[in-house]
């Protein structure tokens, strides 16, 4: 029922012998068994009702609902929800586009920092760019 092996049995056993005790172990197993076999039946016994209770009503629309509804792609559902002719799609996938044969990346742009307001010191808004790799044992000026 739960996959256990020989050997994880064999520990198990083991454990209860001594936990339990070799007078009271026999007691425990009937109640585990008994235990065990009250659950498959009852089990069982749902899964029956459940089965007459389908027959019954004559469900299987109900059944091929709850299919559909796991085989649910969201995704295609939002998109033809959002942009149902495609013209999103489109207009973003074009302006994105980058010329592969003649593209140059164009030179950073460096641009000097606005006069900081009364409130902030010059010094706060004005910190020199962190750059991108400073080597160890470097110092970060301030920071």
């Amino acid at each position: 029922m739960f996959g256990f092996s020989w050997g994880e049995i064999g520990l198990i056993m083991a454990v209860a012998l001594i936990a339990i005790g070799p007078k009271d172990l026999p007691v425990a197993i009937r109640t585990v068994t008994g235990l065990m076999k009250k659950a498959r039946r009852m089990a069982s016994e749902f899964q029956t009702h459940v089965d007459e209770m389908m027959r019954e009503a004559n469900l299987s629309d109900v059944q091929s609902e709850i299919n559909k509804i796991r085989r649910f792609d969201f995704k295609s559902a939002a998109e033809s929800a959002i942009d149902p002719d495609g013209s999103l799609r489109a207009a973003t996938s074009t302006a994105f586009e980058v010329p592969t044969a003649s593209y140059v990346a164009p030179a950073p742009v460096v641009e000097e920092l606005p006069d900081s307001p009364a409130f902030i010191p010059p010094e706060a808004a004005r910190k020199p760019p962190v750059p991108d790799f400073i080597p160890p044992g470097t110092k970060r000026w301030g920071y």
